[in-house]
């Protein structure tokens, strides 16, 4: 199994996003995140609704993001939220749940989502990235903070090649998330083969 997660953004894709999810799915990486944060929840259900038929017949897991009543009423079982949505969350609606992440962005997010009850995080943006222009990375000493301040998986985010993947991992990461990358390459197969050779 995998450790890198696709975080979707089909804005990015130049083809046909589903066809593109499709072949993620079937490069097997460890999660698909389907983040698309700018449609609405009638529009986010229908896609989601989509790439869960998608994913059935593969070894991915599909996690919805933000829309944790919609995941519910999809029979999703795996859940990516915003810090300040899981604080709303009670104990009854996280329970309907077997896969719970987070994302954060300091230290302090990352020990309050693993109190909440989330079973692993995001932490960015660790690299440049064209995804937050003009923003500072944090950098992999914030990473190294973050993965000594929590016992659940952390999972780096912002920027990750497979060139800078092995500082990811050596400074503490259970792996890392990448957007770009997979939105945009021909052969998602390929890619996810350069971040395990490394």
């Amino acid at each position: 199994m995998s450790d890198i997660i696709c975080v979707t953004a089909r804005k990015l894709c130049g083809g046909d996003f589903l066809e593109q999810l499709s072949k993620i799915a079937e490069a097997a990486p460890k999660y698909i995140i389907l983040r698309e944060k700018d449609l609405d929840g009638p529009d986010y259900r229908a896609l989601a609704e989509k790439a869960m038929e998608i994913c059935q017949g593969s070894t991915t897991r599909l996690i919805l993001h933000y829309y944790w009543g919609t995941a519910i009423e999809l029979g999703s079982d795996s859940v990516h939220l915003p810090l300040h949505i899981l604080r709303e969350l009670t104990a009854e609606d996280k329970s309907r749940f077997s896969l719970v992440g987070a994302s954060c962005h300091s230290v302090e997010d990352a020990r309050e989502a693993e109190k909440l009850g989330a079973n692993y995080i995001t932490a960015g943006h660790i690299f440049a990235t064209d995804c937050k222009k003009g923003l500072p990375p944090r950098g992999l000493d914030f990473l190294r903070e973050v993965c000594k301040s929590v016992d659940i998986p952390v999972y780096a985010i912002g920027g990750i090649s497979p060139e800078n993947f092995p500082q990811v991992t050596e400074a503490g990461a259970s792996g890392a998330c990448v957007m770009s990358g997979f939105m945009k390459c021909a052969e998602p197969k390929d890619l996810l083969n350069q971040f395990i050779r490394k």
